[in-house]
């Protein structure tokens, strides 16, 4: 099975990040037209300076808790390349202020933590979803991807906020997945990756010791996980070109896990 995506164009947020980098890396390197968003100048030029030797790519300031923002994006795009095939969100990620201590517990939780991490994760996707699903409505198709969590599946600890707005994430998923297929197309289709643990920027600290060892939370992790070790942040990458191409004409509203087996692993 060939999964050709060469000449579609794709949205990115969050681009300028290691989950966006990568997704858009591996979007450029297969001939898609690849615009990036990220509020960070710096990190947004960066990845644009990366990937345009590559391909066609377009680097777009824009702040995805801003639909003024997102608006001016999409106009700048289409202007550009004239659609909108494929929107992946990968905007988001959790914050250190959002995150209890081991000594914490819920009711230490600063409140404006809280919301800054659902804002970001559950309404840094819906807005998205709606400024760029605009545009797919109106062309008659398209392909969203949003991303979830393995902290949808069960509770896991310190992490509350995190864990309510990847679960909102789920929801709209499956809800807008039903909108769009009723009312506009059923060639728009809308679904979520769930990736497992992964050691990134955002978790390496609770993940990996100053000495290079593996923490306490990383053996739990390790021990619920079937395949005993953590992802590649590019093994993400197939399962998102699948499910932008063709061959998946009939799955939307899904949430499918990227984990080495640890949502279906009892631990037993």
């Amino acid at each position: 099975m060939e999964i050709n995506l060469r000449g579609k164009v794709a949205v990115i947020t969050g681009g300028g990040g290691v989950l966006g980098g990568n997704i858009s890396r591996s979007f450029v390197e297969d001939g898609v037209k690849v615009a990036i968003l990220d509020i960070r100048q710096e990190q947004l030029d960066k990845r644009v300076e990366e990937l345009k030797p590559l391909g066609d790519v377009l680097g777009i300031q824009c702040n995805v808790l801003d639909i003024r923002s997102l608006e001016a994006a999409r106009e700048k795009l289409l202007t550009e390349w004239g659609r909108v095939d494929i929107l992946v969100n990968t905007a988001g990620g959790n914050l250190p202020g959002a995150t209890l201590r081991e000594d914490q517990t819920v009711f230490d939780m600063e409140i404006q933590d809280f919301t800054r991490v659902t804002d970001l994760n559950l309404n840094g996707t819906v807005y998205p979803c709606l400024v760029f699903g605009k545009a797919m409505a109106d062309q008659g198709r398209g392909s969203i991807i949003n991303v979830s969590s393995m902290a949808t599946y069960s509770a896991i600890t310190r992490v509350p906020g995190y864990s309510v707005a990847k679960n909102g994430v789920n929801i709209f998923t499956q809800w807008l997945a039903m909108e769009m297929a009723l009312k506009f197309s059923e060639k728009i289709r809308v679904n979520a990756i769930a990736p497992g643990f992964f050691i990134g920027d955002q978790n390496r600290a609770v993940l990996i010791n100053p000495d290079g060892s593996y923490t306490e939370r990383s053996r739990k992790v390790l021990a619920r996980t079937p395949m005993k070790r953590f992802g590649d942040i590019s093994e993400l990458n197939g399962l998102v070109h699948f499910l932008c191409s063709e061959h998946a004409g009939f799955i939307t509203g899904a949430i499918i896990p990227v984990d080495g087996g640890f949502s279906s692993f009892s631990g037993v």
